[in-house]
């Protein structure tokens, strides 16, 4: 049975029974990640005691009857609350599909968690999973000094520079929330990103307040002008810290004080329990120098999968031909941007395009 829940009491319930999630998956979460078009739903199925849960954004094609389905940027997927040892992987499967083509929803995007592997056991068979980069981890059931003793020998003559220079400490809204959001604003100026990577004030107050999640804000203050410089919200579920955003005063990057944030992150989650520590990938889940950064503090990495599953495959090379302007064949259907309906056509070549990895929205 195919259950719609869209209530945040009812969602949270379910979210209770799932012994693994995360932040990703909450009701405020998606809530907070929606843009005006998109509807955030929770699939429940059950089959006797076997009980999945998939939280997905839905929303309208513009000039058709169809719909589509994503998942909210970062780590997502299917959960489960519990599967019984006769689960029928195919029923399910065919239960989902039929669900999603009587509702007119022809495709569907998720981004599968990377801590959470059961979401690919479960979907597997259903469309198609495509591993696009790792993350890395900082494994925090190991001592705190073999955790460090790991860490690449530039980074820790960086750290050592930087604790002699500068303190971290937990900021709180009233006083720090306009500090961090310039510091995050001019970081992703300098570098250039993508619009998509920039928040109004109702994001950031709502991510920090949101009883959904459980987020803190860390900051890093120069000794000697008191001035703060740096600051990073991380973000804990489980036994899983995310490391979210962050930003730094180009002025002080010497000092490298978000590696400090985040040593002394790493120091606190573990003295709390924590097991994992996801410092996250590249730009566009790519080995890059975004990357190259997070690996110095562990080479301890895991893997990061899309799942993609085109439901209604006459409508999907239909509206992708019109929208494209050219014919698509059955085996490229599922090449490149996804869904190649919504692909920005400026970078359209041939139906070739260069996929964007954890940033690629569908």
């Amino acid at each position: 049975m195919i259950e719609i829940i869209t209530d945040k009491k009812e969602w949270s319930a379910q979210l209770a029974m799932v012994e693994h999630a995360d932040f990703y998956h909450t009701y405020d979460y998606h809530h907070l990640s929606k843009n005006d078009e998109e509807s955030p739903v929770l699939i429940k199925y059950t089959d006797g005691l076997t009980a999945l849960v998939l939280p997905l954004l839905v929303r309208h094609i513009e000039n058709s009857i169809y719909k589509d389905a994503t998942s909210v940027y970062g780590y997502v997927g299917i959960l489960k609350i519990h599967i019984e040892a006769k689960f029928n992987k195919a029923d399910f499967h065919k239960e989902l599909n039929d669900y999603f083509f009587k509702n007119n929803i022809i495709a569907v995007f998720s981004r599968l968690h990377p801590y959470l592997e059961e979401s690919e056991s479960i979907l597997d068979g259903l469309g198609k999973i495509t591993p696009l980069g790792k993350v890395v981890n900082i494994d925090l059931t190991e001592p705190i000094d073999l955790q460090r003793a790991k860490y690449n020998r530039r980074l820790k003559t960086y750290l050592n520079k930087s604790r002699r220079s500068c303190s971290v400490f937990e900021g709180n809204i009233e006083e720090h929330l306009e500090t961090f959001m310039q510091l995050y604003a001019n970081t992703m100026e300098r570098i250039d990103a993508d619009e998509s990577y920039f928040f109004d004030t109702d994001y950031y107050y709502k991510l920090l307040t949101s009883k959904d999640i459980n987020s803190k804000l860390m900051l890093c203050r120069h000794n000697k002008t008191q001035k703060i410089i740096a600051g990073a919200i991380f973000l804990k579920t489980g036994r899983i810290v995310q490391y979210h955003l962050s930003g730094v005063n180009e002025d002080y990057l010497e000092l490298q004080p978000i590696k400090l944030i985040i040593d002394e992150m790493r120091i606190q989650a573990t003295n709390k329990g924590y097991k994992y520590f996801n410092l996250g990938g590249g730009k566009g889940s790519k080995e890059d120098s975004l990357f190259n950064f997070k690996k110095r503090f562990s080479k301890n990495f895991k893997e990061f999968k899309i799942w993609q599953h085109i439901v209604d495959k006459r409508a999907y090379k239909t509206l992708s031909e019109n929208h494209l302007g050219t014919q698509v064949e059955s085996d490229e259907i599922h090449r490149g941007y996804f869904p190649a309906y919504r692909s920005p056509l400026q970078i359209i070549s041939s139906f070739l395009f260069v996929i964007e990895g954890i940033c690629l929205q569908i």
